[in-house]
C-alpha cells in the first residue's frame, strides 16, 4: 500500500461514514434505553393527536361530506371559499382585535405576575410558611372555569358580596359583569388567579437549580437579599422566562374559550368577544360545519407560527449569541 493510500485509511472514519454515524447513535440509545422510554409516551402522544390529524387541514379547502370521508370530499371552488366566509362577517374584524388586545394584555401585565411570586417565595425565611403560600396560589389551577365563573359571579355580580358590600357603606352598587370597559380587565385579573400559582411552580424549580455558592459569596460580599434576588435569582430564570415569553406570544391566538365562554355576556360583547366565542356563536347561528371550522383553525395556526418564529427571531437577537430558543 502506498503511502498516500496509508494516510487515506487513517483518515477514513470508523464504520463508513453514515453507517458509523447510525452505529454510534444506537449505542446511545442503548446506554440511554431508559431516558428514551420515558420520553417515549410524549412522543407517541404528539404523534398520534398532534402530526397525525394534521392531513385534515386539506378539510379547509374541500365540502366536507362525513360519507365520503376527507378524501372523498369534493374541492370546492374557489378554493379559498371557506376563508372568505371568515371575513365577510363585520363581527371577526372585532373578534379578531379582541383576541389580539386580550392576549397582549395578559402578556404584558399577567406574565410578570409568577415570576415576582417565585422570587417573593424563595426569599421568604419561613419555609413551611412559604409552602403554604405556593399551595394556596396554586389551588386555583385545579378548578374549572365553571366553578370560577360562579365565584366571580357570587363576588361581583348585582347581589354579589361586594355589591352587597358598597350598599352596606352607603355607596350605589356597581353592575361589574355587564361592563363592556371592564371586561378585558376582569379577564386578566381572574387569569392571574388562576394560572399565576401554577407557572411559579417552573420558576421555583429553576431557582432550586441555581448554584448555592453564589448565594454563599455574595453574602459574604455584603449583598442584601434585594441585590441577591435581581443579581443572581432572576438572571438565573432569564432563560426559563425567555421560553416561557415566546411560547405564551406564539399561544396569542388562543385567548382561553372556557374562560370567556363562561365570563361574557351580550352586553360584553364589544370587548369580550374572541374568535373562538365568535366561531362558536357563528356555528349555532348558521350550521357551518366542519370545513369551516378546519379553515378557521389552520387561519388560527399560520398566525399563531408567525408570531411563534417572530418571537423566536426576536429572542434571538436579544440574547446576543445568535442562537434562538428553538433552533
Amino acid at each position: 500500500m502506498s503511502d498516500g493510500a496509508a494516510k487515506m485509511e487513517i483518515a477514513r472514519p470508523a464504520g463508513g461514514g453514515g453507517h458509523g454515524k447510525f452505529i454510534s447513535t444506537m449505542k446511545r440509545v442503548s446506554r440511554y434505553r431508559g431516558l428514551y422510554l420515558i420520553l417515549l409516551p410524549g412522543l407517541v402522544f404528539f404523534a398520534v393527536f398532534s402530526y397525525g390529524p394534521m392531513y385534515g387541514i386539506i378539510m379547509a379547502f374541500k365540502s366536507f361530506n362525513m360519507k365520503l370521508g376527507i378524501w372523498g370530499s369534493p374541492w370546492i371552488s374557489p378554493f379559498y371559499e371557506n376563508f372568505r366566509l371568515i371575513f365577510i362577517n363585520p363581527e371577526f374584524t372585532a373578534a379578531f382585535g379582541n383576541t389580539l388586545i386580550i392576549s397582549f394584555m395578559k402578556t404584558v401585565i399577567g406574565f410578570p405576575v409568577p415570576i415576582v411570586l417565585a422570587i417573593v417565595i424563595n426569599e421568604l425565611a419561613n419555609k413551611r410558611f412559604s409552602r403554604v403560600i405556593q399551595t394556596v396560589y396554586t389551588f386555583p389551577h385545579f378548578l374549572s372555569w365553571i366553578i370560577l365563573a360562579g365565584i366571580v359571579a357570587n363576588l361581583l355580580g348585582s347581589d354579589g358580596v361586594v355589591n352587597n358590600f358598597l350598599t352596606l357603606m352607603g355607596g350605589k352598587p356597581a353592575n361589574f359583569l355587564m361592563n363592556a370597559g371592564a371586561f378585558r380587565w376582569l379577564l386578566v385579573v381572574t387569569d392571574i388567579w388562576k394560572e399565576s400559582g401554577w407557572s411559579t411552580i417552573m420558576y421555583l424549580a429553576t431557582i432550586a437549580s441555581i448554584d448555592v455558592s453564589q448565594y454563599e459569596s455574595a453574602t459574604i460580599d455584603g449583598a442584601s437579599r434585594w441585590q441577591k434576588a435581581m443579581y443572581i435569582t432572576l438572571p438565573g430564570l432569564s432563560m426559563m422566562i425567555v421560553i416561557l415569553l415566546t411560547l405564551a406570544i406564539g399561544n396569542s391566538m388562543n385567548s382561553n374559550f372556557d374562560q370567556i365562554f363562561n365570563l361574557y355576556n351580550p352586553a360584553t360583547f364589544s370587548t369580550g368577544d374572541v374568535l373562538d366565542t365568535y366561531i362558536y356563536r357563528l356555528l349555532s347561528k348558521t350550521g357551518l360545519g366542519y370545513s369551516f371550522m378546519t379553515a378557521v383553525g389552520l387561519f388560527k395556526g399560520v398566525i399563531n407560527f408567525v408570531l411563534l418564529m417572530s418571537a423566536n427571531q426576536i429572542t434571538k437577537r436579544i440574547n446576543g449569541t445568535g442562537k434562538s430558543i428553538f433552533y
